[in-house]
């Protein structure tokens, strides 16, 4: 039975890669990397491991949507067709991360292909602790293409990831301004876990306005009356 073992990059720093991904990326026959737009990357160089990555797919495809059903379907492809493949994404597997979603889906559809999953650290975890919150406390982690399904600002703090460019930031922050007003204050996260880690609290109609806004930037928003 081929195998296809999905593992997670980290949230920054390659100190935080656990050693079971560590270990598991030396040895892969096969080593895909969704992007090489990632800090721990410096890492995995410096070792001498070698590695794929889909980062030219990224453009020819339309929409990310059909970049990650395609990425899907050519790892479960190429491992039904025998190859041994580790394929590593940034943070962890199972935070954020749509192309592990779709793999779990069409794996059903292919008995020939084992599909492991290895656990590694998100940046929620680094989050939780630079910022000082309990998710106990209600917490609801989204990409900020899905900020539009709220109608009314939700009883629980969030936490919006996939802010990649001030356009996404733009619409962002327009659709928040809607449920929470142009003055409420949020806290722009960029490049946790990092040497560049920048922590800062603006008011949201400032959001846009970064002058680093980039694939490493993440919004927490506290829920209102927080």
């Amino acid at each position: 039975m081929a195998k296809l073992t999905v593992v997670g990059l980290g949230p920054g720093r390659a100190g935080l890669i656990t050693r079971e991904v560590w270990e598991c990326m030396q040895k892969a026959e096969h080593l895909i990397l969704r992007t090489k737009i990632h800090p721990t990357v410096a890492a995995i160089d410096a070792a001498g491991i070698r590695y794929a990555t889909y980062d030219s797919w990224y453009d020819q495809a339309e929409d990310f949507g059909t970049l990650y059903e395609s990425i899907a379907r050519d790892l479960i492809g190429r491992a039904a067709g025998g190859e041994e493949i580790v394929y590593a994404v940034p943070g962890s597997p199972l935070v954020a991360e749509r192309t592990v979603v779709l793999l779990r889906e069409l794996a059903k559809g292919h008995a020939d292909v084992e599909l492991t999953i290895l656990p590694g650290m998100s940046f929620v975890e680094v989050m939780y602790t630079a910022l000082g919150i309990d998710p106990v406390d209600g917490i609801t982690i989204l990409d900020a293409g899905d900020v539009d399904t709220f109608h009314e600002a939700p009883a629980q703090s969030l936490i919006i990831t996939q802010i990649w460019n001030r356009g996404i930031a733009s619409d962002t922050k327009l659709q928040l301004m809607d449920l929470y007003g142009d003055e409420y204050e949020v806290t722009y996260i960029h490049a946790l876990a990092t040497e560049e880690e920048s922590i800062r609290r603006i008011p949201l109609y400032e959001l846009d306005r970064q002058a680093d806004i980039d694939y490493l930037t993440t919004l927490f928003v506290a829920k209102k009356g927080k």
